[in-house]
């Protein structure tokens, strides 16, 4: 018996365990790996991630002999229930409150209408251009699906090489729009899957983005209402005092729940858990003890980390699935031109609306005192840091296209292997020249000057509610005052007016520091 057999049927008599022992064995090697290519100028840890795997799933492709290259078979739902709510929540709970919503106009603008504009020019690019290269068989529902699959980036290459401290602005932009971008995208491919193609009009369009803004608010109320529970709790009954381990526990448990509760009433469990994660490190954190509250940062922080190497190093293997390539019976050079097509629509996408939007963003912001523009340099990054695509697209691809991982269908698998293709050339390319197209536009000496602190407003601002201890003069003078201010400087405003609010009555009754002793 050859070593090839001997492994295979190793596999086979003990299960998954074998499969989960290798592949966590080559997880370790890849951490390991990028420790020590952590200063290295070109490389980061998704690269890593995505070279160790194709290594992993060259070595499995000749032990089986050409027969697979993964030992793990890929599946949305996993993906979705396991690997993602981590990674979301664990952004939104080391998110820098303040800086996030200090540009929370800007965030939004990006992650959402950028959504919208980029997946209409990808659909419409596609649906154009695919049957002039003899590439059909795709619907319509197919073709709406890959505006929001391609729309979906991946900002870890770009965030590693961005320092929050030295550029806070552009790292709250491009933090913030990663998330709130992966969020819209899954939201609006579930729409998409809603629709009834075959009766499609205007008034279908108009049911996507109602259907769309329905889900936004229900499942960004859910989040922020289990994010106050969980305070609420942690603040009244004081877990602390007996085990803080039951604090730990409480805060992760009920961070998933709220995730599971999304996706069981089909709602967004991404925007849910990340608002979630939001409002637990704003009130709860703060109700836990000191050794909670170091011991939470790291562990949540830990299963981001892994899942994201996971799901690479997945990719990577999957990369070299002979079976997958097989089925799709494009040629060579239409493959090509596929991939390019796709490629281009990306990058024309992003640009059609980080450009217009950055300038709109700058002209509502005009009037901000000590407020930082998005200048050009900045803009350019912003629009390089979107390009990369990850994770959530590869698993709305294998959703759109596959079955539990694996289709039969020729049109169906080119569309998988596009996908996956996409995600690697524009991670390995697009990720190992981030480094350095950062240091060329910003260089250290320039990042003195990107600080995007909150506009002193001189005038003793009270909250917009009318006193009756004060004669009507004065409150219509409040309210003119404070109405001028608003139409001045909406965002800061409006951000001014929550703090207020926050000091004077959540955080008395959620728990937390007054809002200039947090950050």
């Amino acid at each position: 018996m050859g070593v090839s057999d001997y492994v295979m049927n190793l596999a086979e008599g003990r299960g998954q365990v074998v499969p989960m022992t290798v592949f966590v064995a080559v997880l370790c090697l890849c951490l390991v790996i990028g420790h020590l290519l952590q200063e290295n100028r070109w490389v980061n840890e998704s690269i890593t991630a995505i070279f160790v795997g194709c290594l992993a799933g060259t070595i499995i492709l000749l032990i089986s002999k050409g027969k697979s290259s993964h030992i793990l078979r890929f599946d949305e739902e996993l993906f979705f229930i396991y690997l993602l709510p981590p990674i979301i929540f664990n952004a939104g709970f080391q998110v820098k409150k303040k800086q996030f919503f200090h540009n929370f106009f800007t965030i939004m603008l990006f992650g959402v209408v950028g959504v919208f504009i980029s997946s209409s020019i990808i659909s419409a690019g596609c649906w154009w251009l695919f049957p002039e290269y003899g590439f059909t068989g795709l619907t319509t529902k197919d073709y709406l699906g890959l505006g929001t699959i391609f729309s979906s980036t991946d900002t870890v290459c770009t965030l590693q090489v961005l320092h929050q401290d030295d550029t806070p602005l552009l790292y709250s932009l491009v933090f913030g729009e990663g998330v709130v971008n992966d969020a819209t995208s899954v939201v609006l491919f579930n729409a998409i899957q809603k629709l009834d193609v075959e009766k499609f009009h205007g008034w279908q369009a108009l049911h996507i983005v109602v259907d769309f803004l329905y889900l936004f608010s229900t499942s960004t109320a859910l989040g922020v209402a289990a994010g106050l529970i969980t305070a609420y709790i942690l603040k009244g009954l004081y877990f602390g005092r007996h085990c803080t381990v039951r604090e730990i526990a409480l805060i992760g448990l009920m961070a998933y729940l709220s995730y599971i509760l999304a996706e069981l009433f089909e709602l967004s469990g991404i925007l849910t858990v990340f608002f979630c994660g939001i409002f637990m490190s704003h009130y709860a954190w703060h109700n836990t003890t000191e050794s909670s509250k170091i011991t939470t940062r790291h562990v949540f922080a830990t299963l981001s980390f892994i899942a994201e190497t996971f799901i690479f190093l997945y990719v990577g293997m999957d990369a070299l699935d002979i079976e997958k390539w097989k089925v799709s019976k494009l040629s060579v050079w239409r493959s090509l031109i596929i991939y390019s097509t796709v490629m281009l629509l990306v990058l024309v996408g992003r640009a059609a609306f980080v450009f217009p939007l950055s300038a709109f963003s700058n002209y509502v912001h005009r009037n901000a005192r000590n407020s930082s523009t998005i200048t050009f340099k900045h803009q350019v990054i912003i629009w390089w840091a979107g390009l990369m695509r990850g994770a959530v697209s590869i698993a709305l691809a294998f959703k759109q296209f596959t079955h539990s991982g694996v289709t039969w269908d020729p049109v169906n698998a080119a569309m998988v292997g596009t996908t996956l293709i996409v995600v690697l050339f524009s991670t390995i390319v697009f990720g190992f020249l981030t480094k350095p197209l950062v240091s060329y536009l910003l260089p250290p000496s320039s990042n003195i000057s990107d600080i995007n602190r909150e506009p002193s407003i001189s005038k003793d601002v009270k909250l917009p509610l009318l006193s009756f201890e004060e004669s009507a003069a004065t409150n219509v003078s409040r309210a003119k005052d404070s109405l001028s201010m608003l139409i001045e400087r909406p965002v800061f405003t409006i951000h001014h007016y929550w703090r207020r609010f926050d000091d004077a009555y959540m955080r008395p009754i959620f728990g937390g520091p007054r809002s200039n002793e947090s950050q």
